[in-house]
């Protein structure tokens, strides 16, 4: 499999929009980094608002600072802006920031650009942080072209397909073990309407690369679709590009959740938790909010792997991780941060301290054996272990693919054409133009990218 040649720091980079919307977001709120590098003994992290992370902040000082004398200062934003004041940041080698959440879409890019610090020397030195626990899918999406680790996860997740039970029995369905998207449709049209205002499925409609962008790529690359073949060749009008995108058109608009092109992760959490969908395709870290001891969902739910149509699995990978910036003066200190943050020591901790639930998981798998958690997590913990040990980050679809990732493309233009093709994929599920209109349109996008990367 070819990879894209090392490019030069492109202004694009500096414009990465939301990833996968995994979790919903809390207000932004920032806390004392200031205007300059860390120093003495103290690091700046740079960080995501979501709710694992503001966890791990107020965790911090009682627990990793008392242990090691380490201060750590914490800036905290909404993902968007993180996204930008990091690749601001680490571009510019500007070594404000020691550590920052990266996912596994920008770690590989970053490392290829030279800003990031190494990680394999320093998880050499420190036995007690157990590398080979952490899943083999999650190393491999955190490791670059040359071979080296460049990030920890802080936790992971796939996709999965979640569904009412109790619903499906009244109604005298049956899900399969193992899914295709077509029975998936039939099951939809037949649990549409099964309670009053119900149904069938809610898939995300929302603009965004890492909205609307990642389940419809998980459904193309099962139906034998690519963004781009190995040649760099843009594949948006292929057949099996257009069947797949069809589909998961046609699907929403006769059997997803009213306003579907609005609808986004935490719309289609809503719905589900408020009984308005049957059925729900999207990640596994859902399952911890639906199953909470508040939800009203809690114990209806069933979850079978990611449908599929002609590959063996077809769920993403995703990861909020660690990235040092290399520029770093502190990355001793840092690593020390990185390893506590990422150890099983933490997710004990954690479970202790609020809850099994709210352990940041899908990275190691220790958590899949702790007693605790599996209790706690009875109803998925098993599924989405392995839907994150099924997914092929460097291998998807049915086709040898020129640059990594599932349910994106890992290459720097990949958040500026993956948004603008949801936004034509957006306007068809409202109804404003044809799919074969908004493939039109997407592939001429396309092929400017396969200008810049053909022959290379």
């Amino acid at each position: 499999m070819r990879t894209p040649s090392r490019r030069r720091p492109r202004a694009l980079l500096a414009a990465v929009a939301a990833g996968t919307l995994l979790t919903p977001l809390l207000s932004g709120c920032w806390t004392g980094a200031g205007g300059a590098g860390s120093g003495g003994n103290s690091i700046n992290v740079l960080m995501v608002n979501n709710p694992q992370m503001v966890e791990l902040q107020k965790l911090t000082k009682a627990h990793f600072t008392e242990e090691t004398g380490i201060k750590v200062n914490f800036t905290v934003l909404p993902e968007n802006d993180v996204r930008d004041k990091i690749s601001q940041d680490f571009a510019n080698q500007a070594g404000q920031y020691d550590v920052a959440t990266l996912s596994n879409y920008e770690i590989p890019i970053y490392a290829r650009n030279g800003w990031l610090h190494e990680m394999d020397s320093y998880v050499r030195d420190d036995g007690a942080y157990d590398e080979q626990d952490i899943l083999k899918p999650m190393r491999q999406s955190l490791t670059a072209d040359d071979g080296k680790l460049y990030g920890q996860p802080f936790y992971g997740e796939s996709s999965f397909l979640m569904y009412r039970k109790d619903v499906f029995a009244k109604k005298g369905l049956t899900m399969p073990a193992h899914p295709t998207w077509e029975q998936v449709g039939e099951l939809a049209a037949q649990a549409d309407g099964a309670e009053s205002g119900m149904k069938g499925i809610c898939l995300r409609g929302l603009p965004g690369w890492g909205e609307l962008m990642a389940p419809l790529t998980t459904v193309v690359n099962t139906f034998g679709g690519t963004w781009f073949d190995k040649d760099w060749k843009a594949r948006l009008d292929s057949p099996e590009f257009e069947k797949a995108t069809k589909f998961y058109v046609n699907l929403v608009r006769e059997h997803g959740e009213s306003g579907a092109a609005q609808s986004g992760f935490a719309e289609c959490l809503n719905n589900m938790t408020q009984g308005k969908t049957a059925m729900w395709y999207d990640a596994t870290s859902a399952a911890g909010l639906l199953e909470a001891a508040d939800s009203p969902v809690k114990g209806k739910l069933g979850y079978v792997p990611a449908p599929v149509q002609k590959t063996d699995s077809s769920g993403w990978l995703y990861t909020w991780a660690w990235g040092m910036q290399k520029a770093s003066h502190n990355s001793d200190k840092a690593w020390k941060f990185i390893s506590w943050a990422s150890s099983k020591r933490y997710e004990q901790l954690v479970g202790d301290t609020t809850g099994w639930s709210n352990v940041p998981a899908g990275k190691r798998a220790s958590t899949y054996t702790n007693a605790a958690y599996r209790k706690e997590a009875a109803a998925f913990q098993d599924m989405t272990r392995e839907a994150i040990e099924g997914a092929r980050p460097r291998d998807p679809g049915v086709q040898p693919r020129p640059a990594p990732g599932i349910q994106f493309v890992g290459i720097p233009e990949f958040t500026d054409l993956g948004t603008k093709v949801s936004q034509e994929i957006s306007a068809a599920i409202a109804g404003r133009q044809s799919v074969d209109s908004a493939l039109s349109k997407s592939q001429k996008l396309a092929e400017k990218i396969s200008k810049e990367y053909e022959g290379r």
